[in-house]
């Protein structure tokens, strides 16, 4: 028989282990809590004061992401030595899994360094519209390894950072005004100078197109029906659509007064 004495010996041990290491996980727990929410301070503190300094919206966001990120495995590392885990020997795993998965995931490391290079050249800046990377709309986010686009029909998109620096960037928001290109048929019988000079005077007056540049109303092709006009008014890129939908209409009613376009057939008879 094990004697009482030995077996209240064991149990009071137990007992000051599980105490013991109860307290650690409630005060880890406690660490992770209180050092995420003085991540969040920080964050919003070095944000708060880089934007007192006009710095750009874009690495603003950029700045934040990286800080939250960094902090987080800082908290981690120190919860882990705080339960005796050597860090020195966390550090290394962490490394070494870190190039493993680098290797493995070669693709995110690409979308971060892509969006390092999009922050340094800034081909654009949060608040501009832009095609990048197969999609057109509003930048409302740049991230560590994606972008987030609002498209126009307000859809959140995320585009991997390497896709859109490796690819093609149209920046429309870059430049003062937009041209919106569109087309016009007439007929061969129509009177051409005519349409293009009403065309001209009735798009001019459709509101947000530009007076400078001048609306452009000239002959861009010939068809068999007759001759096909480039219509191209000018507008700021906040009413391109507005101008757009107006304009056809303008068109259509405007070339109601003329001839239309019939496809001619030629038919012989044996």
């Amino acid at each position: 028989m094990i004697d009482a004495t030995v077996i209240a010996k064991y149990q009071d041990l137990a007992m000051s282990y599980v105490a013991e290491f109860g307290v650690k996980i409630l005060a880890g727990i406690a660490f992770w809590v209180i050092g995420r929410w003085l991540i969040g301070v920080v964050a919003r503190f070095v944000q708060a004061g880089l934007s007192r300094q006009k710095v750009d919206p874009t690495v603003l966001r950029y700045v934040g992401s990286a800080i939250s990120v960094l902090l987080n495995v800082l908290l981690v590392i120190g919860i882990l030595g705080y339960f005796g885990i050597q860090t020195t020997t966390f550090a290394a795993l962490l490394a070494a899994i870190g190039l493993a998965v680098g290797m493995a995931w070669s693709g995110l490391l690409a979308n971060f360094a892509g969006g390092v290079f999009l922050v340094v050249l800034r081909p654009f800046k949060v608040g501009d519209m832009i095609t990048a990377g197969g999609v057109t709309g509003t930048v409302h986010e740049l991230g560590l390894f994606s972008s987030v686009i609002m498209t126009s029909d307000n859809i959140i998109t995320h585009v991997g950072n390497n896709k859109i620096f490796s690819d093609n960037i149209q920046n429309y928001t870059a430049t003062e005004f937009r041209r919106v290109d569109l087309k016009a048929q007439l007929s061969s019988a129509a009177d051409i100078p005519s349409a293009i000079a009403l065309l001209k005077e009735n798009i001019a007056k459709i509101p947000n197109v530009k007076v400078e540049p001048a609306v452009m109303v000239e002959i861009l092709e010939f068809q068999a029906v007759g001759p096909v006009l480039a219509v191209r008014p000018f507008c700021h890129n906040d009413n391109y659509w507005q101008v757009y939908f107006d304009t056809n209409k303008v068109i259509m009613d405007t070339l109601a007064a003329f001839p239309a376009p019939m496809p001619t057939q030629l038919v012989i008879q044996k």
